[in-house]
């Protein structure tokens, strides 16, 4: 992925960026991440591909995997933890409660916080942890 998208910010840019910034880009990354994955170990058609997908992504299961692997993460990550749960966002999706949209929201920040200052190795753990 490194050779494939350039990633032009240091990490002293990343850390001034807002939380959600990094939540937006955590979610492509974690989605496309799943999708790889479903596609790598199943046979499935597009349509059932998107279902199995929306297991994963909704907000309920990353709010679980955020819970789940708080406990391991480093001073650091729980700081950028606390500021994506943290962050103002004004839209809740119909299919979750505010708690666990924030802890989704936190969970997706980590993952774009540690995808844009290039610790993929870091998130392989992090998601290998759950998956």
């Amino acid at each position: 992925m490194e050779d494939f998208i350039t990633i032009k910010r240091n990490e002293t840019e990343v850390n001034l960026m807002s939380p959600l910034t990094w939540a937006y880009v955590g979610d492509c990354v974690y989605e496309l991440y799943i999708r790889t994955k479903l596609v790598n170990e199943t046979n499935y058609k597009p349509n059932k591909l998107h279902i199995e997908a929306i297991k994963y992504v909704k907000a309920k299961s990353q709010a679980d995997l955020l819970l789940k692997i708080q406990d391991k993460l480093t001073d650091e990550e729980r700081e950028i933890v606390r500021r994506g749960r943290n962050t103002q966002n004004h839209h809740l999706p119909k299919n979750s409660d505010m708690q666990e949209y924030m802890y989704a929201t936190a969970f997706e920040a980590l993952i774009g916080y540690l995808y844009l200052t290039k610790k993929f190795k870091r998130i392989k753990e992090i998601l290998s942890i759950n998956i």
